[in-house]
């Protein structure tokens, strides 16, 4: 075997586990034009990563929602202060717990609806 033939099959063996990589994370197969049944790789989705972000937002807010209207809006200031005055780690706390408007909708309707 020469050497050019024995690169252009290093070539085609590369070329053949690429392919082989890709397919093994899932497929979606495809019927050509000519009859011919094709596997292809399916995309990988990048949405797991922004609905994990979403979740934990969400169970953020519902929260801070909760405690709000199970302290009281004075209890609560006073706790989110005390936060704002202790060590970096609960001063970012602190900020993150701060009462915004999502948070007192939440709490007013938990409220409304507890009562």
């Amino acid at each position: 075997m020469s050497a050019y033939q024995f690169d252009e099959f290093e070539r085609r063996m590369r070329r053949i586990n690429r392919r082989h990589s890709k397919l093994s994370h899932g497929f979606v197969t495809q019927v050509t034009d000519d009859g011919l049944v094709v596997a292809k790789p399916r995309r990988p989705r990048g949405y797991a990563t922004l609905r994990g972000i979403y979740l934990i937002l969400l169970v953020l807010f519902v929260f801070k929602g909760f405690l709000h209207a199970n302290l009281g809006a004075s209890a609560y200031q006073e706790r989110v202060e005390n936060l704002m005055g202790g060590n970096i780690v609960e001063q970012v706390g602190g900020f993150a717990m701060t009462a915004d408007p999502v948070t007192l909708w939440l709490s007013t309707t938990i409220s409304s609806l507890v009562r």
